[in-house]
């Protein structure tokens, strides 16, 4: 099993940093990580190219050009490009613990999607984290939200982990598919744009598709750095959507992941110089 990590970016490279460290200092590597941009200025790709000097694993920045907030095409194209079996998706601002990825493969089962948590900082802590004077907080770390999501405590994890249907606490922040069944269900509604609702929105049709939900407490950690949200948004017309897919039993979006494959038959390029992928330890 390969996994794929799809982190998705948008003119934040001093977080994107923290999340492509803590992803490269990871005890068991994923096979590739996939930066898919929404449309960034060029000091993302600049700290791209310098992350990728050293980096551990297959490197790639998917671009598109900023055109509002199209989180959906971004995630799509990365999916589309994934050489992975199975595929995290994590957004550009969740610090992961060095266990991130082998607790992911631990949980992955077939017929299932997982559902991560994060642990919330405050800007104060934030702006530490950015500075390098905390990799990772612990349980008593002030200016820590949801501290609970600080603790790795595998066994207690395995409670939470049985199959189901819950919608409730959908986070595209800290979540991972198989490929296949991301294809089966054409991946994200490219029909909703701006904020929210995507990750909700593709849920109910995996679950109309047959698929469960595992959920990952106290494992799989992740800290989501501070930034004002946009979670409150009034009359989302993503909300519309989402009520259309739930009274119509979808299975499949019409705009969505097939759109992409056909770009990504050949791979991307890897942003690694070929010093490096000569060095590179080859993933299994």
């Amino acid at each position: 099993m390969r996994i794929s990590v799809a982190v998705i970016t948008y003119n934040w490279p001093q977080a994107l940093e923290l999340v492509l460290r803590s992803l490269a200092a990871q005890s068991e590597l994923p096979y590739e990580v996939i930066v898919t941009d929404d449309g960034s200025r060029d000091d993302t790709r600049q700290l791209l190219e310098q992350v990728a000097r050293n980096y551990p694993v297959r490197l790639v920045h998917l671009w598109q050009p900023d055109d509002g907030a199209r989180m959906s095409r971004a995630r799509n194209r990365a999916i589309a490009a994934a050489r992975g079996d199975y595929i995290i998706l994590l957004d550009g601002d969740m610090v992961v613990e060095r266990h991130f990825i082998a607790d992911h493969r631990a949980f992955a089962r077939p017929g299932c999607f997982v559902q991560g948590s994060r642990a919330l900082t405050d800007e104060v802590l934030a702006r530490r984290m950015i500075a390098g004077e905390v990799i990772q907080p612990r349980f008593f770390e002030q200016g820590v939200d949801r501290r609970r999501n600080t603790l790795r405590l595998p066994l207690l994890a395995r409670l939470h982990a049985r199959p189901g249907r819950k919608q409730r606490g959908t986070k595209s922040c800290n979540m991972a598919f198989w490929r296949d069944d991301l294809i089966h269900v054409n991946g994200f509604n490219e029909a909703m744009t701006g904020w929210g609702r995507e990750d909700t929105e593709l849920v109910i049709r995996a679950f109309h598709a047959g698929l469960f939900r595992r959920d990952v407490r106290f494992s799989a950690l992740a800290t989501h750095l501070y930034h004002r949200t946009r979670k409150h948004v009034i009359n989302n017309p993503n909300d519309r959507i989402v009520d259309e897919t739930r009274a119509r039993e979808l299975t499949r979006c019409e705009k969505g992941l097939e759109a992409h494959l056909a770009e990504f038959i050949v791979p991307p390029a890897d942003l690694r110089s070929a010093e490096a992928v000569a060095v590179a330890p080859i993933q299994a």
